[in-house]
Parts: C-alpha cells; structure tokens; sequence
C-alpha cells in the first residue's frame, strides 16, 4: 500500500514527525519532490535533528530511504547530513538513490543568490538553494542526471563546456561575475559520483517490486498546497509540485496505488518566504505566538529565519485538503495553544466586501481581509495526554470546529514535539 503524507498549507506544518510516526509500519519512505530548500524536524531517542535531504525513515533501520527522481539532489547536503546523523549514534540508514535523480549543481545555487540580490526589494523571498535555476534547466533539458556523471570523462567535459557557454553569459553580462570554473566543476563531479555510487539504484523498478510484494510506501512531501506552482500563491510559490499526485511522477508509480494521503495542517499558520498570507499576525501577539510554537519556536529548520505567524485558517486549509485529495488529516502542534483565552480561527476572506469561504487566485487575496470567529480557550498543557476523550473540552470544540470548516477527516492530533505525542481519533466525517 502507498501512503503519502503531505502539507495542507504554506509548508512548516510538521510533517517529519508525522511521516517518522508512520514509519513505524512502512517498508519503504520516499522523497519525491523538492531539495535542501526546506527542512524537517524530528525528535527521537537519539536527539533533535533537522533533515533537508534525506528522508525521515532515516531512523528506522528496518527501512529503505529513497531519495526520487523528482528531488533537487544537492549531494553535498545528504552527505553531510547523513554523517551527522551517524555521528549522533543513529545506525546508518538504508539508502537508495534514483538513477534518474537530477543534482543540484553549484552554478544553480549562485544563480539563485544572485538573482535574489538583482530582484532586491521584488524578490521571492527564495531560500538561495537554487531550487528555481535547478528546475529551470531540467525543463530546459540542460540538467545533469545522476546517472551522467557515469559516463566517459570526455563526454561530461563536453557538456560542462556546453552548459558553461550559455550560463557564463549571463554570469558575466548581467550579473557581473565570474564565468563558471569548468575544470573545478568536472572535479567536484568525479567527487561527488564516487560519494553516492553504492547509493544508486532503479527506484521505479524496486518500488514496482515492493507493491507486488505488498509492502507498504510512504511518500514524503515537502512544503504545502500553497507553494505549488500551479495551484498555490504564484509566483510566491516553489519550483516542484508538493501535490500528493505528483508523488506518482516524482517517485515513478503509477498514480492508482496511492491509497491514503495524509495532509498535515498546524492548528495555527505559519510560513517562511514572501506571497499572500490571509490570517498573518504581526507585533506583539505575533512574536508571542513565534516564540511558543514549533519545537523551540518558529524559525526555518533550513535558513533559522523567523516564520510568519498566524491564526488557523479554514479557508486555505479546506483548499489545500482538496487539491490533495486529503482522506485524513494530521493536526499538530495543537498543545502550543494552552496559553491563550480565547482562538480566533479564519473561517472567510472578505474581497471588495463580499465574503468568500473559497479559495481565490492570487491577485484577489491581495485584497482579502480575514474574517474570524473567536473560540474559547483551554489554559492547560496537553502534553502527555494519549485519548482523544481526556483533551479538555474546549480542545476538543476547537478541534472538531476546525474539523466541520475544513470538510475532512482529522484523525491524528499531534500534542508534543516527540514521536509518541500522537492522538488517533475516529471522526464523523468520511471521505
């Protein structure tokens, strides 16, 4: 069986843990989509760690982690990442890497650096990882394939040569830097291959294998619904699709054996870039909220910066539920709210005065203002607490508010940073 587990909203919504927490009865975690540009955060026996690249089963040693062939493979990354990990006392993890993943090379990180620094004040609000230029030149046709760099030395100088022509005009000419350095980029390439070689593997076919086998399959995604290109908050979006659908493409199964897609959605917002943000709060409450929530506050796992903040919204969030063919949805960080007396949640956009419950294309929300309704608090820690049945009252009101809002199933709540802090709950609602 395959399961995705996936975001709801503008990424950061925790689904490390969730997908950690599902890996206990997984087989097989794959990463299908996105790079180094934004991260996961898991807290296990072993410590706290932040995972960009490698995929959150890393912990289970019973389980096979695929990098896909949808990623941004920034190898420098895994690697260091990988022995971090192992340095902390983890076991090293299995690991297959797709033959037809695409690497992020070092040109393609600079590009987005400078590209930030020329745009300024109009910028995306990228995270420099050079995930835009990476997935430019794949669907330029101009990327480097993995399984490139196994080639002849001659035939991968020829194409550092051929790609350099074209960037280094723009390196010189618009940016005013440095042509690309062709010779220390074919060394870092002959470095970087024999890194990864024993790592190499046909993922499509093994994972073909492992559904005849009927093993089960998680699907990690990265960010949310609102940062897909095509259906999120263009242009303030990424570069890949973190769509549950795209886990097919992305991992190379065919689309009909994803079975469950388990969207994950905090129980207040938060983002990190640029675009349209409908509840955002901002001075005091904000920072108040930024400093208690997440694990040790809201701050980016990849770039440290501070994340926007604020409250639920069910408008966005009944959005992204849809566009990811949601059948259950995973709660968290709902303990992080004990300390307030009262929870607006936006359950509208008010666009030109008229009220919408709808999702609109990005230009409206520009112009929507949030309608709230105010929901009673519940001033307790909740931590600890393993039945649905013994949350105080008012959690429960605001979990099953939510709930109706939305239109689909919360069946997970998370209440803590750990893996165990999960409350499974049956709903009302079926999908």
């Amino acid at each position: 069986m395959v399961k995705a587990v996936v975001g709801a909203n503008w990424g950061d919504e925790g689904k490390g843990k969730i997908t950690d927490t599902l890996a206990d009865q997984a087989d097989v975690v794959i990463r299908f989509q996105g790079g180094a540009n934004a991260g996961h955060t898991i807290v296990n026996q072993y410590g706290k760690f932040a995972l960009h690249t490698m995929p959150s089963g890393g912990f289970h040693q019973n389980i096979m982690n695929i990098i896909g062939n949808g990623v941004a493979f920034d190898i420098t990354k895994f690697m260091n990442e990988l022995n971090e990990v192992t340095s902390k006392g983890v076991p090293a993890p299995q690991i297959m890497i797709s033959d037809r993943v695409q690497v992020m090379m070092p040109y393609h990180v600079l590009f987005d650096t400078l590209e930030e620094a020329r745009l300024a004040g109009k910028s995306f609000g990228s995270t420099k990882s050079g995930i835009a230029p990476f997935y430019s030149d794949k669907f330029a046709k101009i990327g480097w394939q993995i399984n490139e760099f196994y080639q002849d030395d001659e035939i991968i100088k020829e194409k550092i040569d051929r790609i350099a022509d074209i960037k280094d005009v723009l390196l010189v000419n618009l940016y005013h830097a440095d042509p690309i350095d062709r010779a220390a980029l074919f060394d870092q390439i002959v470095e970087w291959r024999e890194q990864v070689r024993d790592y190499i593997g046909n993922v499509s076919l093994y994972l073909d294998n492992a559904i005849k086998e009927g093993k089960t399959i998680l699907l990690e995604g990265q960010l949310g619904t609102m940062k897909d290109p095509d259906h999120g908050i263009y242009p303030m979006v990424t570069s890949s699709s973190p769509l549950a659908a795209y886990g097919a493409i992305g991992a190379g199964i065919p689309p009909y054996e994803i079975k469950q897609i388990v969207t994950v959605s905090k129980a207040y917002s938060s983002a990190v870039g640029a675009g349209a943000f409908v509840s955002e709060l901002f001075g005091d409450e904000a920072e108040e909220l930024r400093r208690r929530g997440g694990d040790g506050g809201e701050y980016g796992a990849t770039t440290g910066r501070p994340r926007r903040v604020g409250w639920y919204d069910c408008v966005a969030s009944k959005y992204g539920c849809r566009l990811q063919g949601t059948t259950d949805v995973a709660f968290t960080v709902l303990d992080v709210l004990g300390y307030l007396d009262e929870i607006p949640v936006c359950v509208g956009y008010d666009i030109d005065g008229e009220v919408t419950t709808e999702f609109p294309v990005t230009h409206l929300l520009d112009k929507a203002k949030p309608v709230f309704e105010t929901l009673p608090g519940w001033k307790c820690d909740i931590r600890g607490i393993k039945n649905y049945d013994e949350l105080p009252e008012n959690c429960r009101k605001y979990i099953e508010f939510i709930e109706e809002k939305i239109g689909y199933p919360i069946t997970m709540v998370s209440n803590g940073p750990a893996r165990t802090d999960i409350i499974y709950r049956e709903s009302k609602l079926s999908r």
